[in-house]
């Protein structure tokens, strides 16, 4: 238990709409293991992001047990979770949850206003974060004057800016173009070397996939099986001309 940061047993999560019931996920067990890069893949609707939800306490389990740095996250209220979201975690998303009036640094301090942190140390942190991810000349940009991969870079540095234990990241590259998704991807890994950051992320690329440390795959709502980067690889080398979004 010592370099396992997640401890996830038998979760379970059914989604009620109307009189429709829809099981997202079916005993559900993982450990994170603290500096891995994981990747969580499958077919759309297989319970990928309710995974990552559920993980991070952003959405709470029907049953099971989710342990993370030694504390029970299933037995936190609303409010403790909410607390320690913002001081251990960070959150990247596919289309950047950027607010589009505010400049760069002014996302990226965000978190830490809200959670009481001074303005002036808030607006240091901010600027020192958007260095780590080579943004420092962009920082009072906004959102509409970045390109795709700088967006992502600032949503980055907001992940990192409270000093996180762990950063989730669902789809990090899925709204970027190749040559993009592989720069944000050596910014991520290079960051986890540097930081011994722990990064959990959902993806359907297996060209992402293969730059993790191990893929977990997902199938109705339970994890099937796992893959290490060098068989993604094989599969790729195998099928040269293969859509890389597919999952399956």
């Amino acid at each position: 238990m010592n370099n396992t940061i997640v401890q996830a047993t038998d979760i379970f999560k059914t989604y009620h709409t109307g009189t429709v019931s829809v099981p997202a996920l079916r005993g559900v067990s993982l450990n994170v293991r603290r500096k891995e890069v994981i990747a969580v893949m499958g077919p759309s609707g297989c319970g990928k992001t309710t995974l990552l939800n559920c993980l991070s306490g952003l959405d709470a389990t029907d049953s099971g047990e989710i342990v993370i740095e030694g504390s029970q996250l299933t037995e936190m209220s609303d409010y403790q979770r909410t607390d320690y979201r913002a001081r251990r975690m960070g959150f990247v998303f596919q289309f950047y949850n950027l607010l589009p009036v505010l400049s760069a640094v002014e996302n990226v301090e965000m978190p830490l206003l809200v959670s009481g942190v001074r303005p002036s140390t808030a607006r240091q942190q901010a600027v020192d974060a958007l260095a780590q991810v080579g943004l420092a000349e962009r920082a009072f940009h906004r959102p509409a004057e970045l390109s795709g991969g700088e967006r992502q870079r600032v949503t980055l540095a907001r992940a990192l800016v409270n000093d996180p234990a762990i950063v989730w990241a669902d789809e990090p590259t899925g709204d970027l173009d190749s040559e993009t998704a592989d720069q944000v991807m050596d910014l991520l890994i290079r960051l986890n070397n540097e930081r011994d950051l722990t990064f959990l992320l959902v993806t359907h690329a297996r060209r992402v996939a293969a730059r993790c440390t191990r893929i977990v795959q997902m199938r109705d709502g339970q994890i099937v099986g796992e893959q290490t980067p060098a068989q993604i690889l094989a599969q790729l080398s195998q099928i040269p001309s293969m859509d890389d979004g597919a999952a399956e």
